[in-house]
């Protein structure tokens, strides 16, 4: 019997371990763009919300595609894959990454992000001629806002917050990986319906 158990305790333990998962990790010095590349060498699906910023490059202003946070970058994976990943750029790059980790009473917990709400956020972020803005988690107070869905357009099936946001002219539907970041973007009016309570 205890045999039994402790062979379906490791059952569930490697199924946990080979689970997909959202994991947010944090590089330092700005070497997100150089740890996608490696992630994307070995074929590791990964994200990294991207804006346009104007640069001053050779004494002239220039539009460039930086990345909207700085040192976050979004990966797929099961959590060996991500750990052995981690170590191979330690050692072979001293590309340092973390798990981004949250607490949890008294521990910290790795930090992951539902695939919906990922996919969902992915979708905005990823519409780069869009007026899409970025902000810190603790910059928006979403309770302020109407749960909304978007119906049509480009941004269809999206459901998120949709919220007056300072310093923008029209209400903007925002989408938001708690603790992380926050993306928010236009929607043409008609094209949002609110989402009741019982739903």
């Amino acid at each position: 019997m205890q045999a039994e158990k402790l062979s379906k305790n490791k059952f569930m333990q490697e199924k946990t371990e080979k689970e997909l998962f959202w994991f947010v990790l944090k590089t330092i010095f700005s070497r997100e763009m150089k740890v996608k590349e490696l992630l994307d060498e070995r074929n590791i699906e990964n994200f990294i919300p991207m804006q346009y910023k104007i640069r001053i490059v050779k004494g002239k202003k220039e539009k460039v595609l930086v990345p909207a946070v700085n040192d976050l970058i979004f990966v797929h994976a099961d959590k060996k894959t991500v750990e052995d990943f981690k170590q191979e750029i330690l050692t072979k790059f001293t590309y340092n990454a973390y798990f981004l980790t949250r607490k949890v009473g008294l521990k910290r917990k790795i930090e992951t992000v539902p695939e919906k709400q990922m996919r969902e956020f992915i979708k905005v972020a990823s519409h780069l001629d869009d007026d899409i803005t970025f902000y810190k988690p603790e910059e928006i107070e979403l309770k302020k806002g109407t749960k909304v869905r978007v119906i049509g357009g480009v941004y269809d099936g999206i459901e998120g917050v949709l919220l007056k946001i300072k310093g923008k002219k029209s209400k903007r539907i925002v989408i938001e990986i708690p603790g992380v970041a926050i993306a928010a973007s236009y929607v043409e009016p008609e094209l949002i319906e609110i989402i009741k309570e019982e739903q």
